[in-house]
Order: C-alpha cells, then structure tokens, then sequence
C-alpha cells in the first residue's frame, strides 16, 4: 500500500528505493531505511563498488541508471517510497552532464515514481541550492531563503532546478520533500570535504584562507542526515517543503581544520594568501575549465565554489526540521569518535584519502 500524503505512522513497514546507494551518504540512508524495518531495493550501475551493499541483509538490487528509462521504470515498480540521493557533486562535468544527471535523471524518476504509484520522494538536495555567484557570510538563515537569480557553479544551479521540479510535483497522492544536509561527513567517505582537507594539510599543502576572521559552518554527520529521510518517508505535513539538515552545532571551520590535522595527522593550515588573488585564480579556473574537454576529465585547481565554502559563514536555522522531524540523534563529538573507529578499521588515514590522491 502507498504512503497517503500524511504519511506512514512510526515504524512502520514500507518498501523504499535508495539511489545513489553504492556512494556515500546513500549507503547510511540504505542502512538507516534497514534499521526502521523497510524493505530496501538499490538503484545502481553493476561497475559501481557494491561491496558495502553486498554485506547488508535483505535488500535487492536493481540495476540500471537514472538516463535508461526502461531501468528506472523497473527500479520503481511496487515501491512506496523514493529516496533519491544520486547525483553529480563534484566540480567536474559539462553543462550538459550537470543537466542531465542532476536534472533530467531527477524528472525522469519523480515521472516514473508517480506513474508506478509511490505515495512519497525524499529528494536530497543541498543548501548550495541557495549559493550565489556573489553573496557574504549567512548566519542562521531558514527555508523563506529565496533561490539566487545567479547560481555559484553548475552543481548549485541543477540541485535548485531538481529541487524545484520535485517539490512541484507534491500534490493529495504524491508527497514530495526536499533534504538539504549540508557538509555531509563521516564513516565510508572517501571523496568529500573532509578527507580532500586532511589529504592537503597531510601534504602540508592547504593554506590558510581564512584571512585572520573567524569562518562558521554548518556540518551534517552521515547519520543524521540519513535518519531525516526515513522520517521523511514518514512525517506528515511536509508536502512541497524543503528543509536544511544540519548537526546541532556549527563548527569554526579553521579551528576544526587544526583538530583535524592534530587528530589525523598532517600540518595545520599556515600561510595567509591573499584574497584578491585567491578570487582572481578562483574566477579564472571557473573561466578555464568551461571549456568541456577540460571540465570531462579534471576539476580546476580551485573554483569559486570551493573558495566560498571555505572562506564564507554559512549556518543554518534547522528548527523547521527538528520540529517536523527530530533533532539529529548523533553529536558531533560522537561523530567523530565513531569516523575515527572506521578509518582505523579500514587501515588508517592513509586509506582514507588514497581517492582523494589519486
């Protein structure tokens, strides 16, 4: 049975489609939909690592990709519920690859989802839906933020339009929610923020960009952000609306940096560089690597994107998400612990970022 627009009661049965289940934040979203109780099929390209997958009892993989209609029309069929993490996240890619994977692969499953008669999609989306070409620090800001006239990079502009088609499409059978996690980090990341950080201060290559002020961030720990979707899939009164995921506390992003050199390893950022230069070599990287032989195979030395994160505030007010879902049930501290259990199961730092240098 699908879910009505009110949702599913607590631990409730449903059968969930995870996509994006072979990367990151998909895979604790897979763990988190077992732990409830759900029936869980994934998504995914047999060439994707599914080692991970292949060790969680009970669930059921549909292969394919979110451009083959036919396979998404399989992956749908008897589901109750969407989870779509799948994306292009990176600084790397066309504007015809960003378009079709982030937007197109989006429509096509919100399309084929509601025809099969799902009752709900959980889109994970981002806060850098909200990020301009030109913006300062925002501290504390909520879901009345509007969308820029002008989006920072290509992966911003494509997370805003899927999330904007996908909320569009709530309507009395079809419940749809947008997730904005921001900064997701933890156990089985080997790509994002966190360990392309460490790979630098342990190179003893990461500057400090902060320019003497302090930087707050907001952070979302793996797990937080999964058990807000199987809420999600579960709450009512969250038809067409989109909520920022965040941990409860935002961090100061250069005095992290220090822990994290001091707990992982690695030199501490030093050296200021100035701003202006740092924007200029931001701006012409961006400029550069439009050009699409270039944007297939690399990411620029640094982008505007990259520089912004690291150098603007950006918290979020996530009372909105606590009230109609829950607060997030891992501290960072706990967090923490528990990223440092896994890399040292997993061989130490050095496995941690061996993709990362690559």
């Amino acid at each position: 049975m699908a879910p009505s627009r009110a949702g599913h009661e607590e631990g409730c049965r449903v059968k969930a489609l995870v996509t994006g289940a072979s990367g990151f934040l998909g895979s604790h979203i897979v763990d988190a939909c077992v732990r409830a109780g759900d029936e869980v099929r994934v998504l995914v390209r047999e060439r994707s690592d599914l080692r991970h997958l292949r060790t969680v009892p009970g669930i059921e993989f549909a292969y394919g990709d979110l451009r083959d209609a036919a396979s998404v029309h399989r992956a749908v069929d008897g589901v109750d519920v969407v989870h779509h993490s799948a994306a292009r996240v990176t600084d790397r890619g066309t504007r015809r690859q960003f378009w079709d994977e982030n937007v197109a692969g989006t429509e096509r499953l919100v399309s084929a989802a509601r025809a099969a008669g799902a009752g709900r999609f959980v889109f994970i989306s981002s806060p850098s839906a909200l990020m301009a070409v030109r913006g300062g620090d925002r501290l504390g800001i909520d879901e009345s933020e509007p969308y820029p006239a002008r989006h920072l990079n290509l992966y911003s502009e494509t997370k805003a339009a899927a999330e904007r088609l996908v909320l569009a499409a709530d309507g009395a059978d079809f419940t749809t929610v947008a997730l904005r996690p921001r900064a997701v980090w933890g156990p089985r990341d080997h790509s994002g923020f966190m360990p392309r950080l460490i790979a630098k201060m342990i190179a003893g290559s990461l500057p400090d960009l902060s320019g003497g002020r302090k930087v707050y961030a907001s952070l979302c720990y793996c797990e937080n952000a999964a058990d807000a979707c199987v809420r999600a899939a579960r709450a009512e009164g969250v038809g067409g609306r989109a909520y920022f995921i965040a941990d409860d506390e935002p961090v100061e992003v250069w005095s992290l940096l220090a822990l994290l050199a001091e707990r992982f390893g690695g030199r501490p950022p030093a050296g200021q560089v100035s701003h202006g230069l740092l924007r200029a070599l931001a701006f012409t990287g961006d400029m550069v690597w439009k050009l699409p032989p270039l944007a297939r195979r690399s990411s620029p030395p640094l982008s505007r994107y990259t520089l912004a994160l690291l150098t603007r505030s950006a918290t979020y007010d996530t009372s909105a998400a606590r009230r109609d879902l829950a607060p997030p049930p891992v501290d960072h501290d706990t967090g923490m612990a528990r990223l440092q259990e896994w890399i040292e199961s997993v061989g130490g730092v050095g496995e941690f970022i061996r993709k990362v240098r690559q």
